[in-house]
């Protein structure tokens, strides 16, 4: 897997991800362990709830607030790349609202739009009780 093609990126905010390379490595284990040969292109767009908003509407055609949107640019069978996009702010948010920590809340959010990328939903009640389950057991295995 290539690591490097793991890239972090800020938008109007302020924001430095925290163990990049240790984060890119369980980026890295978990796409592997979800059966995948290859990380394309794979980029990780920090932003504010009012950019993040912006996408939503452009593309989504959601007015609401969210902590992430996922785009899938996969090209080849067995190979992950896409950008997320994650508001820093509904990060922070939500730390709050659920009482976890920050770092918590932000590498669930991470692997989260992983997860999106290799073929989970979160629509259905059974679609989002198998992403949590899933978002917990990569929370659990990531060793930092």
């Amino acid at each position: 897997m290539a690591l490097k093609d793991i890239q972090f990126f800020t938008e109007d905010i302020d924001f430095t991800i925290k163990e990049k390379q240790r984060v890119r490595e369980w980026i890295g284990a978990t796409i592997k362990a979800e059966g995948f040969r290859r990380i394309g292109e794979l980029s990780f767009v920090f932003c504010s709830d009012a950019y993040l908003l912006e996408i939503n509407k452009q593309y989504l055609d959601h007015d609401t607030f969210t902590d992430i949107v996922t785009f899938d640019s996969s090209e080849e069978q067995g190979v992950i790349a896409g950008d997320i996009f994650i508001s820093v702010e509904r990060i922070r948010e939500n730390a709050q609202k659920f009482h976890v920590s920050e770092r918590d809340e932000l590498h669930r959010v991470i692997i989260h739009g992983i997860l999106h990328l290799c073929g989970y939903g979160d629509k259905g009640k059974r679609d989002k009780a198998r992403m949590t389950e899933k978002e917990d057991h990569y929370l659990s295995v990531r060793g930092f």
